[in-house]
């Protein structure tokens, strides 16, 4: 057990990170269990707390009689340098014990840019780098989320990866190393991972082989037993309403970034955007019923004390039900001053009337994503929403009170040209403009961000080039040249480190080798600005002997074997092949919620329904 003095925490911005003890948190006696857990978001406390997925495994797992389950982030610089000098391993949050001594090592990997934090953790608890140097006294170390459906960048330092959501398949895991364990760990850790890898959506890298072409492209990603499947196919929970939730989650002792109560309306998204990765992994839409909605709301207010529900989805307005369960909540709850939130309203779907209600108790800004500033972009992508969409709901908003709107564009999109970057300045000068006509006089503030595109495996832009850092560079100064308004703020993102986010998100396994050469030159916390050590990461490749824009800029055939085509997110690539040339012709796909099946192989191929409570209800 590790043991925190107060002169070591007295040392370190916020030791509430370090110091455990919070409400709702469980310690369990490791002497009594079968199998113990830390599970981990590679980032600092207050981003890794906001976490929803490690939430629900959090009480999933430690529901089990038989498993303990605890917490750990990465420690920041101050709290690093402690540890590092005065020989302090990487311990939990629950326990404080190091997290060495745990059977599993779990995680959640969000974001390309973190996967620095993660050989740094590694290094500070103890545990060797690389899979292939561990033995079965090192934990096993795995990982899910999102980018874990291109896990090869990564795939030399984990022992297995979780492919697709993982309410269910986390207790198959857990009872598979339990059963191991007890029979005396038979065949060591290959043992382990071979009867791991029989598990569905369980992808154990060391048993797949990985061949090159000549021009360095993937050849094959083949398996090497008969225990490892050719294809990983993903897991997914057929009915949200079936599964355990976070309803008594950690509640920290200090701001975190999502500081508030979250719940899950439904999982999935149909709209169809081209860019988005979420929008393709997660098919199809599976809602909530709005009487458990109901029910997992007052557990979380009865168990956390927050004074916010933020209702979360992918697109949130898309709930069929969403003004009943918002007018549900405001009369349950809007004596005890606990407020709701939308994030992710779309334009089209947007409701001043809802806007509203739910800022009815807490009053704040908008937030609106044309994502492209030219009604063509918006075709490319699939947007589905038309500049007289946002004039109608800004005008609405102005109307009822507002003066504060955000709008999040991205640039560098497959075919966009000057013309289309300078459509996110007029549409924004456009939104200042209304404020004056409704109002008639100035008083609005529009905060304009824009992020660069990064193509991202499963999506339909996988097979695009990423614009190069000096023409993401470019276009920024173009922007930039174009808001003179002290109304207007213009956020961006460093073009630099978009251009590594594209390396890793469509890279292969010859990449592990840059990651680790990158984290020797000083590389983590890359996605903190004040952290990112580009040339770390220059080097890195140098010495590796690779191009990062032979892995970003460079447009792939369809004809080319992609470093993940053996996980499989249920989308055929087929579809992702129409889907791009719709995108080029400038073609609208239809939700399929609304209209009719778009063929994406989805519900067929994973034997799931979409669940929509709205159309069960009308017929």
């Amino acid at each position: 057990m590790v043991v925190l003095d107060n002169a070591i925490l007295s040392r370190v911005m916020k030791p509430a990170r370090y110091t455990g003890n919070e409400v709702n948190s469980i310690k369990k006696d490791h002497a009594v269990v079968d199998v113990t857990v830390v599970l981990a978001l590679p980032d600092v406390y207050e981003v890794g707390m906001s976490n929803l997925g490690l939430k629900i495994l959090y009480q999933i797992l430690n529901k089990r009689a038989d498993t303990a389950a605890e917490r750990v982030y990465a420690p920041w610089i101050d709290m690093e340098t402690e540890m590092r000098a005065r020989n302090i391993p990487l311990f939990s949050l629950e326990s404080f014990k190091p997290v060495r001594e745990f059977d599993i090592f779990g995680f959640s990997l969000q974001y390309e840019m973190i996967y620095t934090n993660v050989l740094n953790m590694l290094n500070l608890a103890g545990i060797p780098l690389l899979a292939a140097e561990r033995t079965e006294t090192d934990p096993l170390v795995i990982a899910g989320g999102p980018t874990a459906f291109n896990p090869e960048p990564v795939a030399d330092f984990f022992d297995l990866f979780v492919i697709g959501e993982g309410e269910e398949v986390i207790e198959e895991v857990v009872e598979t190393y339990g059963s191991w364990k007890k029979a005396g760990k038979p065949g060591g850790r290959s043992g382990v991972l071979k009867e791991m890898a029989k598990l569905s959506g369980i992808y154990v890298p060391v048993l797949y082989d990985v061949e090159y072409n000549d021009d360095g492209t993937v050849a094959n990603v083949i398996p090497n037993c008969a225990e490892a499947p050719p294809i990983v196919t993903k897991r997914v929970i057929k009915d949200l309403n079936e599964v355990e939730f976070a309803t008594k989650p950690v509640v920290p002792y200090l701001d975190i970034v999502h500081d508030r109560m979250m719940l899950e309306l439904f999982r999935g998204c149909t709209r169809g955007c081209r860019f988005c990765q979420a929008g393709v992994i997660y098919r199809p839409v599976r809602e909530r019923r709005p009487e458990k909605l109901v029910e997992l709301a007052q557990q979380l207010v009865d168990n956390t004390g927050y004074n916010e529900i933020s209702l979360t989805s992918l697109s949130s307005a898309d709930y069929s039900h969403l003004h009943e369960i918002v007018q549900a909540f405001l009369t349950r709850f809007q004596q005890q001053g606990v407020s709701v939130s939308l994030p992710s309203l779309r334009i089209d779907s947007f409701s001043i009337e809802l806007a509203q209600e739910v800022q009815a108790v807490r009053k704040s800004g908008l937030t609106f994503a044309p994502e492209a500033g030219s009604q063509r972009m918006r075709d490319v992508i699939n947007k589905g929403v038309t500049e007289a969409d946002l004039e109608k709901a800004v005008s609405a908003a102005f109307k009822a009170g507002w003066s504060t709107v955000k709008l999040y564009f991205m640039i560098g999109l497959p075919t966009e040209t000057d013309e289309d970057v300078e459509g996110i300045a007029k549409l924004a000068y456009r939104v200042l403009n209304l404020y004056k006509e409704i109002k008639g006089r100035r008083g609005a503030k529009v905060t304009v961000s824009v992020s660069s595109f990064v193509p991202k495996s499963h999506t339909s832009f996988q097979w695009f080039g990423q614009n190069t850092t000096a023409d993401i560079e470019r276009k920024q100064r173009l922007l930039k040249e174009k808001f003179r308004d002290k109304s207007i703020s213009f956020n961006w993102h460093d073009a630099r480190t978009s251009l590594l986010e594209g390396v890793f998100s469509r890279g292969d396994r010859r990449l592990s080798k840059v990651l680790l050469l990158a984290w020797q030159n000083g590389a983590k916390f890359d996605g903190w600005s004040e952290h990112f050590k580009f040339n770390a990461w220059l080097e890195a490749f140098k010495v590796a002997g690779l191009e990062p824009e032979f892995y970003a800029n460079r447009e792939r055939n369809q004809a080319e074997v992609l470093p993940w085509d053996h996980i499989a997110c249920g989308v055929d690539k087929q579809f992702l092949i129409r889907e791009y040339q719709n995108a080029v012709a400038e073609a609208h796909t239809a939700d399929c919620r609304r209209d009719s099946c778009s063929a994406c192989g989805v519900c067929p191929g994973l034997g799931v329904e979409v669940l929509d409570w709205g159309l069960k209800v009308n017929g």
